[in-house]
């Protein structure tokens, strides 16, 4: 079992800049990632991380713009934001399974989500 918990969403200007933050408890040596549910969209993948950190994946929409990383020590994912745009108006989720190609296809474990809006 994981246990996941996000952080970090909040209001932000289109161009701005934020970080989400991801602790997890239980089995916590997993690959981790995010994923984000825009209104009446499906939720889509937009990053993930190896467990040791050494392998990240992208959405193609959020390449350059943002960055996934991970602190062991601390259990804790952290999906950094950089240039926001009107469509990363979502609720981003944090995920975690045992396989990446799982995850990165279809999440695993989850968290409750946390808002992130981005106004003009």
């Amino acid at each position: 079992q994981v246990q996941l918990v996000e952080s970090g969403g909040g209001l932000v200007q289109a161009g701005g800049s934020l970080r989400l933050s991801c602790a997890a408890s239980g089995r916590t040596f997993y690959p981790m990632g995010w994923f984000r549910q825009a209104p009446g969209k499906e939720r889509e993948f937009v990053a993930a991380i190896s467990w040791s950190g050494s392998s990240t994946y992208y959405a193609d929409s959020v390449k350059g713009r943002f960055t996934i990383s991970r602190d062991n020590a601390k259990n804790t994912v952290y999906l950094q934001m950089n240039s926001l745009k009107l469509e990363d108006t979502a609720v981003y989720y944090c995920a975690a399974d045992a396989s990446i190609a799982v995850l990165t296809a279809r999440g695993g474990y989850w968290g409750q989500g946390t808002q992130v809006t981005v106004s003009s």
